[in-house]
């Protein structure tokens, strides 16, 4: 009963119809993408992956043939696996966001190295830039690189990474002094299995998620595995933000998607007062505002989405407007549809409660709500002549 009339905007081509129209086919009859890693976290994403890449849809994370990221198709596919399961959702996520940095700034060779296992499955990705004291204020970073003839020697902490102690390979942003605060990064490739490297603790979350404290100590990688060039490490985070925050906003669409579904089955069916609870007003006025919040954020992520495919060099603005409003409007129909449940709603396991879990965090990583509102007001000033 989801409303897929949204397909038929002209943000959308024909393809992006089709391809929905098969995933959405492809993940009704896939269990693993039913999966919330209750039990064992790391093999249910182990299974969701292996289920991802059977069906072809890790291909979506990477480069197309022609070098291209298609934003809208990963918005679609989150937006899709997120109506189903937040951990389906994560897994694909951090199979484009943990790659991000080598799909838009490696070299072909790096590409060519490490890409093809993140499109198999056979690689899992992860994103490393937060640290302790480093999180929205990337600048005030820590993690040292420092070179040493044919190699980069790392030291330093991360925290709150996510696929962190099940993740194959990070993208490492680390700081190699080439200037000072944001203009001394740089971005590296580190295998997991590298000496130096190590997992401090696994972090748990109210809504299952692999996530973790990562150290690097006197850890020794080859100087080719910098991306871009000396210096370049925050112009590359952000540029990938740039992209992938659109498709937090498209995971956090698809919660309310299945937030409105549960509550109109709901309503519909059960009876009070004698008569469907969708029959009063105020359960009515609800239901509205859930499908008029819905549609706003599906607009703005789908605008962002399409503006970065027409080829636009940066969409900060149009994603930052999309992640700000998208979560934030999820938080508040989610916590509608808890409501209109009663107590249903707050028993542990139930759809609504799982979603009510799984938004929180949404709006706090790839930059919380508050720093959206940040780069949004400097985007604007900027282009009125009043921005730094």
């Amino acid at each position: 009963m989801t409303d897929r009339t949204f397909l038929d905007w002209p943000f959308f081509d024909d393809r992006h119809r089709t391809f929905a129209a098969d995933l959405e086919a492809w993940a009704d009859r896939t269990q693993a993408v039913h999966l919330h890693g209750d039990h064992d976290l790391d093999g249910d994403c182990r299974t969701i992956l292996k289920a991802l890449a059977e069906g072809g849809w890790l291909h979506n994370a990477v480069p197309d043939a022609d070098g291209k990221l298609d934003v809208r198709t990963l918005c679609l596919t989150r937006e899709t696996l997120a109506r189903r399961s937040g951990l389906a959702d994560f897994v694909f996520a951090m199979q484009g966001l943990g790659s991000g940095p080598i799909s838009l700034f490696g070299t072909d060779e790096q590409k060519a190295r490490w890409l093809p296992g993140v499109a198999a499955g056979k690689t899992i990705a992860a994103f490393a830039l937060s640290e302790p004291d480093a999180g929205s204020d990337v600048a005030a970073m820590a993690t040292s690189a420092r070179r040493d003839g044919d190699h980069w020697v790392l030291d330093g902490t991360k925290t709150f990474i996510s696929n962190g102690g099940l993740a194959d390979r990070y993208t490492v942003f680390a700081r190699t002094g080439e200037g000072a605060g944001a203009k001394g990064l740089s971005a590296f490739v580190v295998d997991a299995d590298t000496p130096g490297f190590g997992i401090v603790e696994r972090i748990p979350l109210m809504a299952p998620h692999p996530l973790a404290t990562i150290r690097f100590t006197d850890c020794r990688i080859d100087a080719d595995r910098m991306l871009g060039a000396p210096g370049e490490g925050f112009r590359i985070a952000m540029a990938t933000l740039d992209v992938f925050r659109s498709t937090v906003a498209a995971a956090a669409l698809g919660f309310s998607r299945r937030a409105l579904d549960e509550a109109a089955t709901r309503t519909t069916t059960r009876h009070l007062f004698g008569a469907p609870m969708s029959d009063l007003q105020m359960v009515q006025a609800s239901i509205a505002d859930m499908a008029l919040r819905i549609d706003a954020s599906a607009l703005l992520i789908y605008r962002a989405a399409w503006l970065k495919d027409q080829g636009a060099p940066r969409v900060t603005r149009e994603a930052a407007m999309a992640k700000l409003f998208a979560t934030d409007e999820a938080q508040a129909v989610i916590d509608a549809a808890v409501q209109l449940f009663g107590g249903l709603g707050v028993v542990a396991g139930h759809p609504v409660e799982r979603l009510y879990r799984e938004i929180r965090a949404l709006r706090i990583y790839e930059g919380a709500s508050e720093v959206q509102k940040i780069v949004i007001a400097r985007q604007v000033l900027a282009g009125m002549g009043g921005g730094r």
